[in-house]
């Protein structure tokens, strides 16, 4: 039987300790200039006894940027800030793969280069969705994302470039891989929906093989540049997150990508399968999206690689659950790790698990909430 705790090779190239992921979660903490800074690594490097550390979503140019003090990999003092943390992760025998992302829509021009619209994949706005950026007042607040312009077929296939650049950078600041952040109705997830994706151009969406050039693109570049099995893509089949409309061709797209990755020896397949909010960072309402298992059975047989779960699972129990079903390789854990860094130990000696409170997610109050969890102690269990 299948272990939690069991190791795990992806694609032969790169060796997971056990089958626990730390799930990619923004947390608000850089330095000026968008830096990764010596916080950071030591919050990463407490948790490096997971099997695979997935960074928070990293913006590939200042035109990706979404939501205020998150990291960046374009700039050299960005680079020089995650080598502290990639050092720190190894100095503690983990595994750590940068996520990059770029928000298309999901954007304010408080936050784009000049002020200017965020880029689209078309001019829809997402309506409903909040991104973290400066109000009227200049205060950082949850607020509208903005009205995007539509992307240029030319620029697009600049993005492909960017995205080059940035996942040489990662490879120079001392990642194992890198991730791409398809998911959660940001720009690759953007032109993945065949309802959202009107274009006309060759990254239209008018057939599968059009909206999923871009990700097909931007995953031969990271290739390239890595090697197949340091390559993740990350994916969130029929989320409505960040006012994304029902895909009525969702299970098409997933499957002709799972054929298409596998073929270029894609290492992995995160997919965001149980829960989701249905606002922003901080919303309280979830909705339901279950992958059906007659699904997910289809996704096993088409995709050679590893698959990562994510959402919804909180528990040794229930993790171990999901191995048992055969579908699903690695689990991954994301509020479990902000106030738990020693969790796969609890999860193995069945320790109890801390709370975090919410009010430190995404604020800049250092190590607080942050960094200053302790490990668990026997004779002094903490009441955190």
């Amino acid at each position: 039987m299948v272990s939690l705790f069991d190791s795990q090779a992806l694609n032969g190239t790169v060796f997971l300790k056990n089958r626990i992921v730390m799930a990619p979660m923004t947390r608000t903490r850089t330095s000026d200039g968008d830096v990764p800074n010596e916080l950071m690594a030591i919050y990463y490097g407490q948790r490096a006894s997971a099997g695979l550390i997935v960074t928070e979503a990293t913006d590939v140019a200042p035109s990706s940027k979404g939501y205020a003090l998150t990291p960046g990999i374009h700039t050299e003092a960005q680079q020089q800030g995650w080598r502290l943390v990639t050092d720190e992760v190894h100095r503690n025998d983990g595994t750590i793969f940068l996520q990059l992302w770029h928000v298309g829509r999901m954007a304010h021009p408080s936050l784009m280069p000049n002020g200017e619209a965020p880029w689209g994949v078309t001019e829809a706005r997402a309506e409903h969705s909040d991104v973290f950026a400066h109000d009227t007042n200049g205060k950082l607040d949850f607020i509208r994302a903005g009205t995007p312009r539509r992307l240029e077929t030319i620029e697009v296939e600049a993005l492909v470039d960017t995205f080059s650049q940035s996942f040489a950078n990662a490879r120079r600041a001392g990642f194992d891989g890198v991730e791409i952040h398809g998911a959660n109705g940001y720009l690759v997830d953007q032109f993945l929906n065949s309802a959202l994706n009107t274009r006309t151009d060759r990254y239209g969406g008018g057939n599968v093989q059009d909206r999923t050039r871009f990700l097909v693109d931007v995953v031969d570049a990271a290739v390239r540049e890595l090697g197949p099995g340091r390559v993740g893509v990350r994916l969130s089949p029929f989320g409505t997150y960040n006012s994304m409309p029902p895909d009525p061709l969702a299970e098409e797209t997933l499957l002709y990508l799972c054929e298409l990755l596998g073929s270029r020896g894609v290492a992995y397949l995160h997919l965001v399968y149980q829960l989701m909010p249905a606002g922003n960072m901080e919303s309280s309402e979830f909705k339901e999206r279950h992958i059906e298992q007659a699904l997910l059975t289809k996704v096993r047989a088409a995709f050679p690689g590893a698959i990562i779960w994510c959402g919804g699972i909180t528990s040794r129990e229930s993790a171990q659950a999901a191995l048992e079903t055969r579908l699903v390789d690695l689990i991954a854990f994301g509020r479990p790790y902000i106030a738990n860094p020693d969790l796969v130990e609890r999860l193995q000696r069945g320790w109890p698990l801390a709370e975090a409170l919410p009010s430190t997610f995404y604020t800049r109050h250092g190590e607080v909430g942050y960094t200053d969890f302790p490990t668990y102690s026997i004779e002094q269990p903490e009441g955190r």
